[in-house]
Order: structure tokens, then C-alpha cells, then sequence
């Protein structure tokens, strides 16, 4: 597969995924968060398991220990990011936890130095503070107007970035991206529903209220969306990877609009602006001077 190939399956899993914060944000008002969470990703697994079968079938060799590991080990990541981000979503806005879950972008390579020593383009460090400046905007300019969704949505994005480092080097070691979703989605979907019994005491007559909601998220944002992603990443580096799932936010602001009817200030405009130009820039700048001195 070529790079502009796996960044167009990219920016296809940053669409599902705007529009999948809707239908989160929806089914809120009926389940709670570990029982939604579980749900769909369990419905996810279900939905990769054919492709997966498939992919196993035409591999040139069995996966090792190490491997079923790695895969484990990024269902974890994946059950704290989702869980943060569902929590989140009962005090913040589908445009405001669009936009601060892709703090992820700036994040990446802040946390590729801290795990990998492998220390990023100058230009990162003022994009930080762009994004900074940006969330401050957004909360109204005071850092109180932040709600605790708003702060979980951030520290949600810490998880999606680890999960974007991680995700590269494990699906390029193991060459088995459906197989990778597949763990990924079942650890993620057996935890929560782990929690949310004791917890959350699912309601069947509640599930069924929000089926369409779980059935989007389940077969569409995970199954299809965090495949689309373990796919691309074998074929591009995390930063690029990330600006292109970063689009989730333009369309997580766009479906909010036209489907809840959200509107933002001024203010908060121009704090989102800030954070995707931090965003774009701490990808582009850098590729654009190695071009020119090429």
C-alpha cells in the first residue's frame, strides 16, 4: 500500500470517528459509560472476527506470545482512552471533546521523546503552546470555564497518543492489523463490562433505546474506524498518522452542528482555530523544510 493510500484510510477513520462522537454523546442520556463502552466494542470484535479469520488464513506464519501481547497491551490503552472520553462526554460538548481529544497530535511526539529518545522538530515546542492557548480561549479565558469533562477529554488524548505510538510499531512487527483489532476490541470490550456490572447494572430496555447509537459506534467508529487506523499506520509514521486522525475534530464540530444544533462563541472559535493550527503545523512545517532543503 502506498503513504497516500494509508493517509486516505486515515482521514476515512477521522471521519467516522467525528461522526461517532454524536452518537456517544447520544446514547449518554440512557446508559451509563463502561456499559456503552463494553457494548461496542464486544460489537466491534464481532464485526472484524470474518476478517480476521481471513487474514489468519493467508498469513505466511502464526503469531508469537509477544505478539498477542502487544495486541493486549493496546486494548488497554484503548479501554482508558474510551472510557475517559465517555465519562467526559456527560458534562462537555461534542465540538468541544472533538477539538481537545486532538490534543493527541501535539502530544505524540512530546511523549516519543519521553518513551523512544527520539526528539521532534523545534516547531513542536511553540505548537504546544498554541494548543495551550487554545484550550484557554475555549474554556472562555479562565481555566475554571474548563468543565471535568473537558479534563478528561484531555486526558483521554494522553491515552489515544500512546495508543498512536504503540499501534505503528506493533502492527508493522506483527503484520496482522485485523488480528491486532480484533484483541484489541475484545480486551477492551471484557473490561469494561467487567466494571459496569457491579457498576452500571445494565438495563436491557434501556439498551435497546440506544441500539442504533451502539450499533453505529460498535460496527462503524470501532470496527471499521480503529481498523481503517491499524491498517494506515503500517504504512505511515505516528505523527502523520495523527494529523490525519485529527480530522475527527473538524467533523466532530461539523455533525455537532448540523445534528445537535451546538454553537460556539467567538472565543471558543478562536481557541479551536489555535489548537488545529498546532495541529497542522507540527506536521507540515517540518515536512515542508525537508522538502526545501532536499
Amino acid at each position: 500500500m502506498t503513504h497516500a493510500r494509508a493517509n486516505i484510510l486515515l482521514l476515512a477513520a477521522g471521519a467516522i470517528w467525528g461522526l461517532g462522537f454524536v452518537a456517544q454523546s447520544s446514547a449518554m442520556s440512557n446508559i451509563g459509560p463502561f456499559t456503552f463502552v463494553g457494548l461496542r466494542f464486544l460489537l466491534a470484535a464481532l464485526t472484524v472476527v470474518p476478517l480476521a479469520i481471513r487474514e489468519a488464513r493467508a498469513a505466511a506464519s502464526p503469531l508469537s506470545r509477544a505478539d498477542y501481547y502487544g495486541f493486549a497491551f493496546l486494548g488497554v490503552l484503548l479501554f482508558i482512552g474510551s472510557i475517559l472520553q465517555q465519562i467526559g462526554l456527560e458534562t462537555t460538548t461534542v465540538t468541544n471533546a472533538g477539538f481537545l481529544t486532538g490534543l493527541y497530535v501535539v502530544m505524540v511526539p512530546f511523549l516519543a521523546v519521553i518513551i523512544y529518545r527520539q526528539w521532534p522538530h523545534p516547531v513542536v515546542w511553540p505548537c504546544a503552546l498554541s494548543a495551550l492557548a487554545g484550550i484557554y480561549l475555549l474554556s472562555g479565558g479562565h481555566l475554571q470555564g474548563l468543565t471535568t469533562g473537558d479534563w478528561l477529554i484531555v486526558a483521554c488524548a494522553i491515552f489515544w497518543a500512546l495508543q498512536i505510538i504503540f499501534m505503528g510499531r506493533i502492527a508493522i512487527r506483527s503484520g496482522r492489523p485485523i488480528m491486532l483489532s480484533l484483541v484489541q476490541f475484545l480486551v477492551c470490550g471484557v473490561l469494561s463490562m467487567l466494571i459496569s456490572l457491579p457498576l452500571e447494572t445494565p438495563n436491557p430496555a434501556l439498551i435497546l433505546a440506544v441500539a442504533p447509537e451502539i450499533i453505529f459506534a460498535g460496527v462503524f467508529s470501532s470496527g471499521i474506524g480503529f481498523t481503517l487506523q491499524a491498517i494506515g499506520q503500517r504504512f505511515t509514521t505516528a505523527p502523520q498518522a495523527a494529523i490525519m486522525l485529527s480530522s475527527e475534530a473538524l467533523f466532530a464540530a461539523l455533525f455537532g452542528t448540523i445534528l445537535l444544533g451546538e454553537r460556539m462563541g467567538v472565543q471558543g472559535m478562536a481557541g479551536c482555530a489555535l489548537i488545529f493550527i498546532a495541529m497542522i503545523a507540527v506536521e507540515l512545517i517540518p515536512a515542508m523544510r525537508k522538502r526545501a532543503t532536499a
